[in-house]
């Protein structure tokens, strides 16, 4: 950016001031004033009630650290000239012993941080100011007070002191003197804290409290600059994908006192409610006090309102009724900065002496039921258009509207933390073993099934469990995939579980659990907390239904859900999928009868074995395809054929050789020796997808003729046409895909020869190996080339990047905090890598076929930042799990309109 240079030298302007009626800035200039800054600005220009101030800019921050710490040269003297302002708009001098101008000095980020860097009050007081503000307000207990908390806040924010020692010291005092309240003491008292403050300041620190006031000044400035590196704003920035580099803005402002007596008062207000997006002003105050009081909780906050108040059964006088003139006039502030900035806002006031000030504005941060009500409501009163709305609302948290949520009004008992891998919220009892876990919900016990990692033998385990917690695995990983899939709420990768499954135990750190207690695990946070805690159920409201509709409006990428079972296809249907992009049809085979089948064809003996096997699977795929087109109707359904990994269908369990070896004629020995046979060193790259269906042809025969036996069907009962798409997974050479195709045409001519019907289909493939992305000229080339990708891009990041998602939760975090990885490459796409070979398929496969169809079906299908890279590759559309569906209609939506907005 280029910068203006000041009057007075050749340094950049590094100072910006505003006052009533006149600001060097506006709103428009967050990027260099920060938030806090850039909003004084602008409501200073609007005319409103701001106290005088200036701001030094977040390139100052830059230079601060880029320097080792050290602030820039020029900087004290723009500092000194806003200074000089500031005292001519408050009519006080900084430093002056009779009339001194007092500041106070905050932080501002561009984005929102609320309470992650510090602020400080009163600066400017000393042994000798600290009077003249006794003799000019009259009022020697609130010199003295303010001076107490100065003292407080400079000794913890510059020098170091942990703001624990004055509390002690202050709750000390008012034991001894049998005080509950701060407001108790009087000038007297508060001499004696400050002559303690101090003590404890010279103990901690080493040195004296400063009574230079340029010193104090200078100080704060560096330790505000200095907080933007704290452990909690560092970790706020990572959780909310705010950039190290940003910087903060140092805000200096002319004190206003909300604690000079019964007619003052501060206070902290939404222009609209953060929980539930209702137009009322809701928010707290508290008469006589400073803004930290309000948050500190050593006194409870009054309601705003009356309303509320009453609301509350609060006995106390809310701020309309207490001093209506004020109030009247923050409401009329308030609907002014809603019509400025077209927004919820977060507003800090402070009351002098029955003057309002106002001290902050920002959008305010809310819930996503509210985000909804808010943004839906501020279109149908004209101050958004419907594309505005559509963009107001975070995609990702509309999942917290879809599964029961934990009560956040209630006490928890933290256990453990892990991974959010499926939202929602629910408790039950712990049981460690899928069978246990079905046995269980029989006779009416909910349970939570706790597993080192679970695999496709789970399936029944995890459809019988109202939740589930794994030790191991990431966002992608089995657990997390087929939990999302089925709506259950999932917490993976908790690496602080020790289970032991055999003895049925659970330890965490020093606490130990067992099967049967009861645990609560939160899928959104991925927090695990003691017994049962109370939840909320989901309601989706008419604003919910009005802003999807319309997100619906605006166009965009199809979106399809990932749905193998008809419950599955319901719930994607109910949230508005247009199509199923993916069916697994190896998780049609987990219940015991099919289980069972599934095993006899893999340890068949021979061709004429499997055949048996397959005739008994054939009728049950059959039935479920049957179920899904109708569900679907006339949208489209993509059948992806078997891909297991085989040694997920592998007895593991000495019963189950037996049940096998019973069911096949044979001896045990023999069914051990074909499973050490057939078990893989690396299963994941080993014998599945296509490589499965080369070997044994046999399988995409069955499957291919259970798919169109129930088109079939499915038209005869629909009355409309079906025309299933058949992906074939895994391909990464031409030949592969001819090879399969060639046994599905074949099995569709024999279908058609023996039903008279003529049938319509598609014939694509799965693309998730690097190879398939380079070589997608050939795979699609010709009238028989793939007449559809599908991008797979769980098994394409994990063959990209070489890492196991399964065993990627501790790589993950550490490479997340060391900043290999921005963020997790399997819960949003790796654009750099993944996606370039994402691109390179898409434009060579279209390349060779215009009309190539193209989605997505991996995970990332669901996550609004890989959606909007899908939409600018040109994709027609994604596919994730049902309880996605939402998000990425809202996700496909805002892709659109921002692209018309940049075009």
């Amino acid at each position: 950016m280029a910068q203006a240079r000041s009057s007075h030298d050749q340094a950049p302007k590094w100072v910006y001031t505003f006052a009533a009626g006149k600001a060097e800035g506006g709103a428009d200039m967050t990027d260099l004033l920060g938030g806090k800054g850039a909003n004084l600005a602008e409501m200073a220009g609007l005319g409103l009630p701001v106290p005088p101030g200036f701001t030094i800019t977040t390139e100052v921050c830059t230079l601060y650290y880029r320097n080792g710490r050290r602030l820039p040269d020029g900087l004290a003297v723009q500092v000194e000239e806003a200074l000089g302002l500031i005292g001519s708009e408050a009519g006080a001098r900084f430093g002056d012993e009779e009339n001194p101008l007092l500041v106070a000095v905050r932080s501002g980020s561009r984005a929102s941080m609320p309470g992650m860097m510090d602020t400080i009050l009163n600066l400017g007081l000393n042994d000798r100011t600290v009077q003249g503000l006794a003799r000019r307000s009259g009022d020697e207990r609130f010199a003295y007070d303010s001076y107490r908390r100065f003292i407080q806040m400079y000794g913890d924010v510059v020098l170091g002191v942990d703001h624990s020692v004055f509390e002690d010291i202050l709750d000390n005092f008012k034991n001894l003197n049998g005080y509950a309240l701060d407001t108790e003491l009087t000038a007297a008292e508060w001499l004696k804290v400050i002559s303690a403050y101090k003590a404890a300041i010279e103990d901690g620190a080493g040195k004296p409290f400063p009574q230079d006031t340029g010193e104090q000044l200078w100080g704060a400035i560096a330790a505000v600059f200095g907080s933007w590196l704290n452990a909690r704003a560092v970790t706020y920035r990572r959780l909310h994908d705010i950039p190290d580099d940003w910087g903060t803005a140092v805000n200096v402002q002319a004190m206003v006192f909300g604690n000079m007596g019964d007619t003052s008062a501060t206070g902290v207000a939404f222009t609209r409610n953060p929980s539930t997006g209702a137009n009322e002003i809701y928010g707290e105050y508290l008469v006589n006090a400073q803004g930290e009081d309000v948050v500190a909780g050593i006194r409870t906050p009054q309601p705003l309102t009356k309303k509320a108040r009453i609301e509350a059964e609060d006995p106390n006088l809310s701020l309309e009724e207490e001093m209506p003139d004020s109030f009247a006039e923050l409401r009329s502030i308030f609907d002014k900065l809603e019509q400025r900035y077209r927004d919820m806002q977060d507003i800090e006031f402070t009351i002098q002496n029955s003057r309002v000030w106002m001290l902050q504005t920002r959008s305010g941060k809310r819930t996503t039921e509210a985000a909804v009500r808010i943004a839906v409501e501020l279109a149908e009163e004209g101050i958004l258009t419907r594309e505005e709305a559509v963009l107001r609302v975070e995609p990702g948290g509309f999942t917290q509207l879809l599964h029961p949520t934990i009560d956040p009004t209630v006490e928890k008992d933290l256990l453990t933390s892990g991974l959010p891998a499926s939202p929602g919220a629910a408790s039950g009892e712990i049981v460690f073993s899928s069978d246990e876990a079905e046995r269980q919900k029989q006779q009416g016990h909910a349970v939570i099934l706790v597993r080192t990692e679970t695999s496709p033998e789970d399936i029944h385990g995890m459809h019988a469990s109202a939740g589930i917690l794994t030790a191991r695995g990431g966002m992608t990983s089995h657990a997390a995939v087929v939990a999302r899939g089925m709506g259950v709420p999932c917490v993976s990768g908790a690496g602080a579980l020790r289970i032991d499954e055999k003895a049925g135990t659970l330890a965490i750190g020093p606490k130990k659990l067992a099967t049967g207690d009861i645990i609560t695990i939160d899928g959104a946070t991925g927090r695990v907390y003691a017994g049962a805690v109370p939840m909320r159920q989901p309601q989706l409201s008419d604003d919910f239904a009005k802003l999807i509709a319309w997100a619906d409006e605006a166009g965009g990428l199809v979106v399809r859900a990932n749905a193998d079972t008809p419950k599955d296809a319901r719930q994607a249907h109910s949230f508005g999928a247009q199509g199923i992009g993916l069916c697994r049809t190896e998780h049609m085979f987990f219940d015991t009868e099919r289980i069972l089948a599934m095993r006899e064809m893999i340890c068949a003996p021979d061709e004429a074995g499997r055949r048996r096997a397959l005739d008994k699977i054939l009728p049950m795929q059959r039935a479920d395809f049957v179920e899904l087109f109708e569900i679907m109707g006339a949208l489209p359904v993509t059948i992806r054929l078997l891909d297991p990994p085989l040694h997920e269908f592998l007895p593991q369990q000495d019963h189950e050789i037996e049940t096998l070896a019973e069911a096949l004629g044979t001896d045990v020995g023999k069914i051990k020796s074909r499973v050490a046979e057939l078990r893989e060193f690396n299963p994941m790259l080993g014998l599945r997808g296509v490589r499965l269906a080369i070997r044994y042809p046999e399988i995409p025969e069955m499957q291919a003729r259970a798919i169109f036996e129930a088109a079939i069907e499915a038209e005869k009962r629909l009355g409309t046409r079906v025309e299933p798409e058949i992906m074939i997974p895994l391909v990464a050479y031409r030949r592969e895909f001819d090879i399969v195709a060639a046994v599905i045409r074949k099995t569709a001519d024999a279908v058609e020869k023996e039903t008279g019907a003529r049938l319509a289909y598609q014939l694509g493939t799965m693309i998730e190996l690097p190879r398939a992305c380079l070589r997608a000229a050939e795979v699609a080339e010709g009238e028989h080339g793939a007449d559809f990708f599908s991008f797979g891009t769980n098994d394409l990041t994990q063959t990209a990047l070489g890492l196991s998602r399964d065993d990627a939760a501790p790589i993950l975090s550490t490479y997340t905090q060391q900043e290999v990885y921005e963020e997790d490459p399997f819960a949003s796409l790796d654009r750099e890598g993944v996606g370039e070979l994402v691109k390179i398929g898409v434009e060579r496969g279209r390349g060779v076929k215009a009309g190539l169809k193209i989605g997505i079906c991996g995970e990332h299908g669901g996550d609004p930042q890989s959606i909007a890279f899908f939409h600018e590759a040109g994709f027609d559309y994604v596919s994730c799990s049902p309880f996605r569906v939402p998000v990425a209609r809202l996700a496909a939506a805002q892709a659109v309109i921002r692209a018309k907005l940049t075009s």
